[in-house]
């Protein structure tokens, strides 16, 4: 059985809820990634900020995303996945949520990120495909 922690991408920088989106379009840069999750001051997770939401929420709407906070991106519940459910449990939420990317936690720490293409390089192409298809969708 194959878990969340075995496949997961560790030690997800946070971007803090309080900083800026110009701050954070900044450490995606420097990291080479697309997402960030974002975190409160507590180290809890708040919610998931992309550069997709960057463009749309704040670029596209002609806000200043060095007055913009992270946090006021975050919306409702971040979806996420515990470090030991199995590559079935993964599926199922990405599939059910739509999503790319899961923040995946341990107790109420985030240790990692699965995101879609960890989950390509671990699962066989048929479920891949599956899971392609529903996000997609």
């Amino acid at each position: 059985m194959t878990t969340a922690r075995e496949i997961m991408t560790p030690d997800a920088t946070c971007v803090g809820a309080n900083e800026s989106v110009l701050d954070a379009a900044k450490k995606m840069t420097d990291l080479g990634v697309g997402a960030l999750p974002i975190c409160g001051t507590d180290e809890r997770l708040k919610g998931m900020l992309t550069d997709r939401d960057i463009v749309v929420k704040v670029l596209g709407v002609g806000k200043d995303p060095a007055q913009v906070k992270a946090g006021e991106l975050a919306q409702g519940e971040a979806v996420t996945i515990g470090a030991d459910d199995d590559a079935e449990e993964i599926l199922r939420t990405m599939s059910e949520h739509k999503v790319r990317r899961l923040p995946v936690i341990d107790g109420h720490t985030l240790v990692g990120i699965v995101a879609q293409a960890d989950v390509a390089r671990a699962l066989p192409d048929p479920k891949v495909g599956d899971l392609l298809e529903a996000i997609s969708a």
